[in-house]
């Protein structure tokens, strides 16, 4: 008998850790691109916004701040004012300013331009994060450039 519960416990520590160390495990954790959000820390919206990202894979961490600093690090960061939105992001070494879509982040990620990022400003009802998509507000994504202009990259349609 005891030789048969080394036995289980033998295969269960042994399906526990490949469990552990799958690569499944590891997408479904967020071993996607690392997203870093700077976000008031009472904002739903933003909240709604990361997990979309989470369950797209994105290993996401945030950063609680509001108010002057965090428009200050938007501006210090290249974002204009009139692209701002509620919440801030870097993802490998560009900016993501607002309801952006997970498809136009990994867009942007593969093409990679060399450009400040992309901005969906203000906070467009039917954006990610931002109520249901099947009422969704028509709205633009718009890829920033080094130089402060924009233009658009993605429009969406009002469903």
């Amino acid at each position: 008998m005891t030789q048969d519960i080394l036995s289980r416990r033998t295969v269960l520590i042994g399906a526990t850790a490949l469990l552990a160390t799958s690569p499944m495990r590891a997408l479904a954790q967020g071993a996607g691109p690392a997203v870093h959000v700077l976000k008031d820390p009472n904002c739903g919206c933003c909240s709604a916004w990361i997990g979309i990202l989470e369950n797209d894979g994105f290993a996401v961490t945030t950063e609680p701040t509001a108010g002057t600093l965090l428009m200050r690090y938007k501006t210090d960061n290249g974002i204009p004012p009139e692209m701002t939105s509620c919440h801030t992001a870097r993802a490998e070494g560009y900016m993501i300013e607002g309801h952006v879509p997970v498809a136009d982040i990994r867009r942007l990620l593969d093409e990679r331009p060399d450009v400040v990022g992309l901005a969906v400003p203000g906070m467009p009802y039917g954006s990610p994060g931002m109520g249901p998509e099947s009422e969704r507000e028509a709205y633009d994504v718009f890829l920033i450039r080094r130089n402060g202009s924009a233009e658009v990259f993605s429009r969406y349609e009002a469903a």
